[in-house]
């Protein structure tokens, strides 16, 4: 794959699983996990573009769809931020290190990082919608992906749920221009209070040659995409990320339709202007 928009190359076994067994847990902020897996000496490490997912496997319990949020620096390459929220993901947070799991992947199509190339770029994330766009930021720090000018919007709840708190400085120092704000202060915070979309005035960009990629809530991305159109960003130039329910992860169920398509293979990134319709109809 040339491009992280290209679409997953299957084994000839989709549905079996690798093994990898957790090497380091890390408790992030607003009750997430962050665990690092590696696996066994000769077996083949699975090479994830930022913005695919993995179905992870807790053994008796079930599987989850998971983004990885790793980057391509060897000890990132399976790395994977859960928040416990059914029985599987509670039961993958309640791991220990040595326990082992199953993995499948890379599934689905990732961050469309040649669109950005030479363009200024602005991302806006919401709660865990960070970490599938922890790997694009990696990429720019890493000199990989070279948009001209970067902007980060992230917003959280309060300040004690900012995922990947330690790691904004260094955003920042690699020149990503970066904005935080929070629906409700706390403590000693002292920033932003507000929506995502309040800080989108302030952010330094050409909007008529940006791209946008956008995490989170949906109702987040919804108004977000609506403020960067606002503000001069055509829809065709504004990417998404899409969570839903994904049993198989590469089609054959349904569980993850979202009106003609997939998520699992055609997304889980897809253009604003392809599903727009899809996205303010309710219960889709």
């Amino acid at each position: 794959m040339t491009t992280a928009h290209a679409k997953t190359i299957f084994t000839s076994e989709p549905f079996i699983p690798s093994w990898a067994k957790v090497a380091s847990i890390y408790a992030e902020m607003g009750n997430a996990w962050t665990l690092q897996f590696e696996v066994p000496e000769g077996q083949d490490v699975p090479t994830f573009q930022p913005g695919q997912f993995a179905m992870l496997y807790a053994f008796g319990i079930g599987e989850a769809a998971i983004s990885h949020s790793g980057s391509a620096a060897p000890r990132e390459s399976l790395r994977f931020t859960i928040r416990p929220t059914g029985a599987t993901t509670c039961a993958l947070t309640r791991l220990s290190v040595g326990d082992t799991v199953g993995i499948r992947g890379p599934f689905g199509r990732g961050w469309p990082l040649e669109q950005a190339q030479d363009r200024d770029l602005i991302i806006m994330a919401g709660g865990l919608g960070l970490a599938p766009i922890r790997p694009v930021l990696k990429n720019i720090q890493m000199a990989r992906t070279s948009p001209r000018r970067t902007a980060l919007i992230y917003g959280a709840r309060q300040p004690e749920h900012i995922l990947y708190r330690d790691e904004f400085d260094d955003w920042a120092a690699s020149g990503v221009e970066v904005h935080q704000i929070v629906d409700r202060a706390t403590g000693a915070w002292d920033g932003a209070v507000g929506l995502v979309t309040h800080l989108v005035p302030k952010v330094s960009l050409d909007f008529e040659n940006m791209v946008a990629f956008l995490c989170g809530p949906e109702v987040m991305m919804r108004f977000s995409a609506i403020a960067l159109e606002d503000a001069g960003l055509p829809a065709e130039r504004i990417w998404l990320s899409m969570e839903r329910n994904m049993k198989c992860a590469i089609g054959h169920c349904g569980h993850c339709q979202f009106g003609p398509a997939f998520v699992c293979k055609e997304g889980p990134v897809f253009r604003f202007d392809q599903i727009r319709t899809n996205l303010f109809c309710k219960e889709i």
